[in-house]
Order: structure tokens, then C-alpha cells, then sequence
């Protein structure tokens, strides 16, 4: 049995499956993407051993855990001998304790090759906040509600760009309207914890384009570091006729359901203002989806500029774009970025 370090375990990780011992209410907070779950203890009896723990010291803890794991460990080694490539897995725990060591020791006698993590799923959850220290070779997609900037992106990979979905990633769009239709959005650690494992895909001497974002996407938030560096990147900012752009709202969104368009209309009734708000519910409810789309702009439109202008001048670069086909502006960005020797001025890694 082997105890390797975050590095190490990592790399191992691209070819041996992970197990992660932990409890299935921990696994469910966050964990390390494609690990599957493995859970020596349930939810409740976990609560149980650690209140015995507190409350009469390590060895009552022990015998207990052992009265409740015995009955499982036939079923923990039959599922990992399942999961295993080449008879090999990757173990681990919270802190790299006694479960991921009593669960490798168990693998090992049944003839299973299990390597644990020094320190655990911590030492994980510290590399992911460790990694945006340096600098990153960021560049921005930005421009007003309705611009594309996702199909943008999209296309940029399609054409050979390095590009991080940070909308994908956290099931949403990243406003009021954004959670509509999309599937449940993770917790902010199991986001951060898919955006580093993203993150170590790329190469880093290579430009990486994001969208331009707010710090929280919906209910999830971006890492401070990764958001300061953001705050620090340049952006290209897509100026698209806002005719196109209500007529993409429209699209995107004219055919969810109007109930829960209403009920995301009203959550923002008091940036939107009273007046507009009932403009705007009752456009829905006649299904003049342009006209709800144009007055919604009305807000969204002034709070985009007024965010984009706190980032420096030095930073904002602005690029018409008559058109909103995403294929045309990635083509666009991609050579406004090189006529601009953007790519040159970013840090090196």
C-alpha cells in the first residue's frame, strides 16, 4: 500500500478509480469529480461513532465502528474489486485517518492493490484553493445580456481556444433567469472542486477564455483567487444591436415556463422598478415575449455597463459586432485579440 501525495494521487487518478470512504453526506457537500462513493459509515451511524468518540474516548469509537463495519466488508471489497482497474484503487477519507487506512488495509488482504492520500480529501480541497495563486493567462468574453457570450465560447473551442464554462459548470446562466430549466446547481465547493480538475486539463502558457461573470452564479461562488485574477483580466466586450439580442432572449428563454418567468420577474421587481415590473408581467402573460425582453434590457443592460465600468479602462476593450452569430464573433474576437497583441500582454506562467 502506497500513501502518495495530492500530485501523485491526481495523476494516479486519470487511469485508477477513486474510492472515497466518506460518508455519503460528505461525499454529497463535495468531492473529488468521477470519485465514486464508497461510505464505511452511513450519515447516521458516522454521527454515532463520533459522539461515542467525544464522549468516551477513541477505543469505545473503535469497537463500535468495528461492530458496524464487520457486516459490511464483504460488500466493500465485492464493489471495489468491481471499480478496480488492473486489481488497483485509490483510497481516501477526510483527514487520510483511520477509515481510508482500515479500508485499504482491507483491499490489500483481499488482494487488491489500494493506495491512500496523505492528508485526505483536505489535502484536495487545499490544492484547489492553492492553484489560482500565480498568475493566469486569462481574456474575458464580455458584453451585455443577450450577446451570445456562451455560443461565443463554445465556438472559440471549436476554432481551437483553450475555454472554462463557468455556466456549464454551475447550472445556471448567472441571472435571475438563469436557473430556469437547468438541473440543480452544486454546492460552491463541488463547483470549485470541477473547475480545478477543468483547470488542470489546460495548458497553461496558452490563453484560457471565460465568460464574464459575477463572483456568485446563482447560488454558487467563484474562488477568491480565481476572481481576483478575473477582476484583473482583460475583457473583450461584444457590442451586439440590441435588436439581435432581444430577439435571442426570446429565443433562449420565450419557450420555458411563464410561470417561473413571472416568479424570476418579480424577484427582481425592486431593481426593475414597479412600474416596469407590471409592464413586464403583463407582456408575459399576452405572450409579447419581445416586449418583456426589451423591457428587462432596460435594467439589465445599465447594471452590466455599470459593472463593467469599475474594472480599468486599460482593461475594457470594446468590439462591434453586427451581427449575433456566435460563429462570426468568435472569428471576430479571435482576430481583434491578435491585431491587439492581447495574447502577448497577458502574465506568463
Amino acid at each position: 500500500m502506497a500513501h502518495l501525495p495530492i500530485s501523485a494521487f491526481l495523476e494516479q487518478s486519470s487511469s485508477i478509480p477513486i474510492l472515497d470512504v466518506r460518508s455519503p453526506a460528505e461525499y454529497q457537500s463535495g468531492h473529488i469529480p468521477r470519485a465514486h462513493n464508497l461510505p464505511l459509515f452511513s450519515n447516521e451511524e458516522r454521527a454515532q461513532v463520533g459522539t461515542l468518540y467525544k464522549q468516551t474516548g477513541r477505543y469505545e469509537a473503535l469497537l463500535q465502528g468495528l461492530d458496524i463495519v464487520g457486516p459490511k466488508m464483504r460488500n466493500l471489497v465485492e464493489t471495489a474489486s468491481e471499480l478496480a482497474v488492473d486489481r488497483q484503487v485509490l483510497v481516501h477519507c477526510w483527514r487520510g485517518g483511520m477509515r481510508s487506512e482500515s479500508v485499504a488495509w482491507l483491499l490489500n488482504t483481499a488482494g487488491l492493490q489500494a493506495h491512500t492520500l496523505v492528508d485526505g480529501y483536505k489535502a484536495y480541497r487545499r490544492a484547489v484553493l492553492e492553484i489560482y495563486q500565480n498568475p493566469l493567462p486569462i481574456l474575458i468574453v464580455g458584453g451585455a445580456t443577450g450577446s451570445g457570450k456562451t455560443e461565443i465560447l463554445q465556438e472559440l473551442k471549436q476554432q481551437g481556444e483553450q475555454v472554462i464554462d463557468l455556466e456549464k459548470l454551475a447550472n445556471h446562466r448567472g441571472s435571475a433567469f438563469g436557473g430556469i430549466g437547468q438541473k440543480m446547481q452544486p454546492s460552491s465547493e463541488q463547483f470549485q472542486n470541477s473547475l480545478f480538475a477543468v483547470w488542470r486539463s489546460l495548458d497553461l502558457s496558452r490563453t484560457i477564455w471565460v465568460e464574464d461573470e459575477s463572483f456568485s452564479i446563482g447560488g454558487v461562488q467563484l474562488p477568491h483567487e480565481f476572481w481576483e485574477h478575473m477582476k484583473q483580466a482583460p475583457v473583450v466586450v461584444v457590442e451586439v444591436p440590441r435588436a439581435l439580442r432581444v430577439q435571442r432572449l426570446v429565443r433562449d428563454y420565450g419557450h420555458l415556463d411563464l410561470v417561473k418567468l413571472a416568479e424570476a420577474i418579480q424577484t427582481i421587481e425592486r431593481r426593475l422598478g414597479g412600474l416596469r415590473t407590471q409592464q413586464a408581467l403583463q407582456a408575459l402573460e399576452e405572450n409579447r415575449l419581445a416586449d418583456v425582453a426589451d423591457l428587462l434590457l432596460e435594467y439589465y443592460d445599465g447594471s452590466y455597463q455599470r459593472n463593467l465600468e469599475r474594472k480599468p479602462k486599460s482593461l475594457r476593450y470594446s468590439l462591434d459586432c453586427p451581427t449575433d452569430d456566435p460563429r462570426t464573433n468568435a472569428r471576430l474576437i479571435r482576430k481583434f485579440v491578435a491585431n491587439n497583441n492581447l495574447h502577448s500582454n497577458l502574465t506568463p506562467i
